[in-house]
């Protein structure tokens, strides 16, 4: 439960940073109207991200629509939310918080429409693929809700026309996966979309992303991979610039079909092609989500409406056709393009949960060091002083006059001073008064004593006395009460040894008082100091009576005070047990709870990569120490411990460790997250952070071009393109790389800098004024289908299933190009 607090704890401060660090950054534009189709159910995970990147990047986001078209029947409902939110750990999750600049807000069902396809559950596998194309084809109502789902959408699109510089152009993005059956679709999907769009815009350009899953094909790798081959072989066919296609699509209200011409031409203005394993061949640790944040950053690379400021940094920006010349390559054949992301934005969530370790430390080295305490000051403070003991152990007899009460006993008989003369004082008491004498004192004294000891409770005491003061410091934690109730001998400053001590000291003493009763009672009555009347001899009787409850009870009222408070002690002691007991307890409880907040933390930050987790835990452990030591020099020492801060903690503690971590991540996002530490941009946080542990004259320290040099060198790998390919000759590579940010930080000056005179790629810049972060998008093409691994692996897959009966195109493969 604790664990949870803490990561809930952590993502809503990421998340509360990020939205307060994007409202300073200044987001961009797009300039014409942009709309995402999404083709199969395979690509529902990309929906969610690929919308939420656009809305943190696009200050006009609010009119971006989305088409997803889906399989008849099948579990999806083409919003997108719920298989988007699983897969997006970069956004806040936020399904309803979409909005434009002119403050139209709508929800993800709203944004996301549906346009049902043939349904592919239950069908044979082998012929899917061409039956499903053939019900299309067969059966028009499938043709008619294409209509019928693009023509609101285009009309959707209309409504916002007032969110972009020109309605003359649309951008179209197609994403499907490479082996989704659906995508056996895609001419009549893209054709039919353009048609329509056509007739509200002047021109549509179209973009085409197939997603290549590597890690996810599980036990049916082979068909999966012939599947994708499968479509593969059809993108060659519709991305030739011979490529044809003619169909009636259009089909008005009545039913009226109205053919849609495309061709000689390419399909598609440009195809991306991205995959889960990189260019180095190894698999992503976030699978698809960089592919997500590449789309969105290609859209708005490509759409981008350029301020003048662009212009007078003189840095140049993206140009589409330049791109689609550097990739065309010497033969004129069009290549395939991929990209790269890489970012880098202050580890928030890092941040949040060091800075909750390191706070909770703090408290408890407060709470272990305390005040210092002498030995003779815990004693006063518990009351185990020898003065408070005898005054306690006294509080608990009868008034000592009781005793003179006493003489008024009724005596056996009336004996003579002759006879009583030659006796022991204790022949004569019983003489005198039988077991009168000791009953009357063991009702009166012993007692009435042993009653009140047991009415009386240490704990109870100790606690008043041990809670807050005034100042809201606590005079003493259960850290160190559990000094203070040690049993060892080598404790120094325990209350208990010494207390034990004291107890022995009282055995001496009670045994002493028992041996001087003893001889008293011994003695005999004559030589007694006490008044005898000559010739009255029963005022003498009555003067030794007197004398003998005073001097011999009087003794037992000494010794009975020895005794109750030696009775005293053994309760005391019994109370110093059980709070040693319950302290150990809460420091276990707090050590568990220390443990589990270090290695969330540590964990944290083991997820944040080498350069920008590094040195989190030693930086915030210096910060948050001044952020608590500027609260307590401003409100007072103690102040942690008072209601409006942490209170109570052993109160707490009875709740549970789970009641300390909520009050402790209160004090940490109402105080100390808001240091001026925390509010740097993420460049001065990061030099800062590298060197936190250098000496003024460490020669080691981490200079500014030094750490700008490991951060350029982290994007540049982090931002590796995400597609393998085999024997990719570097003749026909064309690369073009872009940093999204504030191109007059210090960061991206010394980027632009970086192998000025000797780089063979076009680098650019989308100027954003922003401190949040950092973003890289490598651009790269001019590659063919078979320079795929994955379509050299596939292949074999591919001629194994077709030979095997299998049928895996729509239209006949007699029409579509051979495989390389």
């Amino acid at each position: 439960m604790t664990l949870t607090s803490a990561l809930s704890y952590a993502e809503q401060y990421a998340a509360r940073e990020e939205a307060q660090q994007n409202k300073g950054d200044g987001r961009s534009s797009i300039h014409y109207p942009a709309l995402f189709l999404f083709v199969g159910e395979k690509v529902t995970p990309a929906i969610g991200p690929v919308l939420d990147s656009c809305e943190r990047k696009w200050d006009n986001a609010g009119g971006v629509m989305a088409l997803h078209a889906v399989p008849e029947g099948g579990d999806n409902d083409g919003s997108g939310e719920r298989s988007g939110a699983s897969v997006d750990k970069g956004s806040d999750g936020g399904g309803e918080r979409f909005s434009g600049a002119s403050g139209d807000k709508r929800s993800r069902h709203e944004r996301v429409q549906r346009m049902t396809l043939p349904g592919t559950a239950g069908r044979e596998q082998r012929t899917v693929r061409q039956d499903i194309y053939r019900q299309f084809h067969e059966q028009v109502r499938f043709l008619a809700e294409m209509n019928r789902a693009l023509r609101r959408l285009s009309n959707s699109i209309a409504d916002y026309g007032r969110l972009y510089s020109s309605f003359d152009v649309i951008h179209l993005s197609i994403i499907t996966r490479v082996d989704d059956p659906l995508n056996v679709f895609l001419p009549e999907i893209t054709l039919l979309a353009r048609a329509v769009l056509g007739q509200s815009f002047k021109s549509v350009q179209t973009d085409l992303y197939a997603l290549i899953h590597e890690r996810e094909q599980g036990e049916h790798f082979g068909y999966t991979s012939s599947v994708g081959l499968a479509f593969l072989r059809e993108l060659e066919h519709m991305q030739s610039a011979e490529y044809t296609f003619s169909a009636p699509l259009l089909v008005t209200e009545e039913g009226f079909s109205i053919p849609v011409n495309h061709g000689p031409a390419s399909l598609f203005d440009l195809v991306y092609l991205l995959s889960d394993k990189n260019e180095r061949g190894m698999l992503s640790a976030g699978g698809m989500s960089d592919n997500y944040e590449i789309i969105s950053h290609i859209s708005l690379l490509k759409n981008r409406v350029r301020p003048s400021s662009d212009h007078a940094i003189g840095q140049g920006g993206y140009n589409n056709m330049t791109f689609k010349s550097g990739i065309r390559g010497s033969t004129g054949r069009q290549g395939y393009a991929s990209a790269g992301f890489s970012s880098v934005r202050r580890p928030n969530r890092q941040i949040a949960l060091a800075v909750l370790y390191h706070a909770f430390r703090h408290l408890v080295s407060d709470m272990r060091e305390g005040s210092a305490w002498s030995m003779r000051e815990r004693q006063a403070l518990l009351m185990l002083d020898p003065e408070s003991l005898r005054e306690r152990a006294l509080g608990l007899l009868p008034d000592e006059a009781g005793i003179d009460e006493m003489t008024g006993l009724m005596s056996h008989g009336h004996p003579s001073y002759n006879e009583l003369k030659r006796l022991s004082l204790r022949e004569a008491e019983h003489l005198l008064f039988g077991d009168g004498g000791e009953a009357y004192f063991r009702n009166n004294f012993t007692f009435v004593s042993g009653q009140r000891l047991e009415a009386f409770d240490p704990l109870r005491v100790w606690r008043s006395l041990l809670a807050r003061g005034e100042t809201g410091a606590p005079a003493v934690s259960f850290y160190q009460l559990t000094e203070w109730t040690a049993e060892r001998e080598d404790a120094g400053g325990s209350v208990l040894v010494q207390l034990r001590q004291h107890m022995g000291s009282l055995r001496v003493m009670i045994t002493s008082a028992q041996e001087e009763l003893e001889a008293l009672y011994a003695d005999s009555v004559e030589r007694q100091p006490f008044k005898r009347v000559p010739l009255l001899d029963k005022r003498t009787v009555r003067n030794f009576i007197h004398y003998l409850f005073s001097a011999v009870y009087g003794k037992r009222y000494d010794l009975l005070r020895l005794e109750s408070e030696l009775s005293l002690c053994r309760h005391l002691e019994s109370g110093l047990e059980q709070l040693h007991t319950e302290s150990i307890r809460r420091v276990k409880a707090m050590e568990t709870l220390e443990e589990e907040l270090r290695a969330a933390a540590l964990d944290s930050v083991g997820h944040a990569g080498d350069e920008i987790g590094q040195n989190i835990m030693e930086y915030y452990r210096v910060v948050t120490e001044e952020a608590m030591n500027d609260i307590e020099a401003k409100r007072g020492p103690g102040v942690f411990f008072s209601d409006r801060y942490m209170g109570d903690v052993s109160a707490l503690l009875e709740k549970g460790k789970n009641a300390v971590a909520e009050r402790l991540i209160d004090i940490c996002q109402r105080e100390v997250l808001k240091a001026e530490p925390f509010t740097l941009s993420f460049e001065e946080e990061l030099l800062r952070r590298a060197n936190v542990a250098a000496a003024y004259d460490n020669r080691q320290v981490l200079s500014r071009e030094e750490l700008f040099k490991r951060l350029y060198r982290s994007l540049e790998e982090g931002a590796v393109v995400n597609v393998r390919l085999f024997e990719y000759t570097q003749e026909h590579r064309h690369e073009e790389k872009y940093f999204f940010g504030d191109s007059g930080s210090e960061f991206l000056r010394y980027a632009f800098t970086v192998d000025e005179t000797t780089r063979i790629y076009r680098l650019g810049f989308v100027h954003e004024q922003r401190q949040s972060g950092v973003e890289k998008l490598n651009l790269m093409g001019g590659f063919h289908l078979e320079d795929l691994l994955y379509y050299r692996n596939g292949k074999v897959y591919y001629e194994t299933y077709v030979q095997n009966g299998y049928e895996l195109h729509g239209i006949d493969a007699e029409q579509l190009p051979g495989l390389h």
